[in-house]
């Protein structure tokens, strides 16, 4: 469900006054005050450097940040 459209996009309070630009918050809103600056977004285990763009703008933090790791099988060779 959705968030109300009156009550505006959430962001967490600290995302706007931070000096090194590090990102906790994965379920906050990208706001446009951002734009073209580097942010260190936090996966669980490690943060991850993003830049924002344009484009980037309104979608949630941890949309660019993924927490799993992806895997592909190893083939085995024929003897």
């Amino acid at each position: 469900m959705s968030r109300s459209i009156w009550k505006g996009f959430y962001s967490h309070s600290k995302t706007f006054n931070l000096k090194k630009h590090k990102i906790w918050s994965r379920s906050s809103t990208i706001p446009s005050c951002l734009i073209g600056k580097k942010v260190l977004i936090y996966n669980g285990k490690n943060f991850r450097q993003i830049l924002i763009t344009r484009e980037k703008v309104g979608f949630k933090f941890g949309e660019f940040s993924f927490t799993r790791a992806f895997f592909k099988a190893k083939l085995k060779k024929k003897a």
